[in-house]
């Protein structure tokens, strides 16, 4: 009985490190890229740091867009907050940089997590780089309404409030709503912004976010 249970013991341990080898690697090989590309292709210094899941990673011509202004694009796709949280000394330190743009969440909505989560996580995530960076402007662009998640839309909704709530009464942060501009009068979203996915935006719905950000944009 005494083998029967260490070898489940053991089992167990080998599952669990198993598993959480995985998610420890899950943007390993995202990061090393980075590094590679870092040693070959020099970051300017001290940029305006985009960073955060798919909706940054995919867009393309960023660095271009706003190439007057010195910027960095460090989107990963696919990315959940804690994935951002987990490699904040990869993806943000490292580049010292002036200003940060943050855009993640959404994927956390989508994999069932609720707004109260996504809030604590957010949370979370501002803290951390508070700790590393304490006076640099971070800003927090809110999660879109990507048609293909409708159904999410009252929890992304709620999250996006509190999320504006909490960094209402945080010094040197700030809030920009990409939502609102991104539905119609009946308040759904416009699949007309999207890519044949209707959940990665096309130039349209870019267009709406260079808008919304360029103000805030530091020289």
């Amino acid at each position: 009985m005494k083998k029967i249970i260490s070898l489940f013991i053991v089992s167990f341990l080998l599952c669990s490190s198993l598993l959480f080898s995985q998610e420890v690697s899950r943007y390993q090989n995202d990061i090393q890229t980075i590094k590679q590309y870092d040693k070959i292709y020099a970051p300017p210094k001290n940029p305006i740091l985009f960073v955060g899941s798919s909706s940054f990673r995919l867009w393309g011509d960023l660095e271009r867009t706003f190439a007057n202004y010195q910027v960095l694009n460090r989107g990963i796709g696919g990315a959940v907050i804690q994935d951002i949280s987990y490699h904040i000394d990869d993806l943000i330190t490292p580049y010292a940089p002036r200003q940060i743009f943050i855009y993640v969440g959404e994927n956390d909505i989508a994999n069932q997590t609720t707004s109260e989560a996504v809030l604590n996580n957010t949370k979370k995530l501002l803290t951390e780089i508070r700790e590393r960076l304490p006076s640099v402007p971070i800003v927090y662009i809110a999660m879109k309404p990507s048609p293909s998640r409708e159904k999410f839309l009252p929890i992304v909704i709620k999250a996006n409030q509190q999320i504006q709530d909490y960094i209402a009464t945080q010094k040197n942060m700030t809030f920009i709503d990409v939502f609102t501009p991104m539905l119609t009068r009946e308040g759904k979203p416009k699949p007309e912004l999207f890519l044949a996915d209707q959940l990665h935006m096309n130039q349209s719905g870019y267009a709406i976010w260079i808008k919304a950000i360029k103000p805030h944009l530091l020289k």
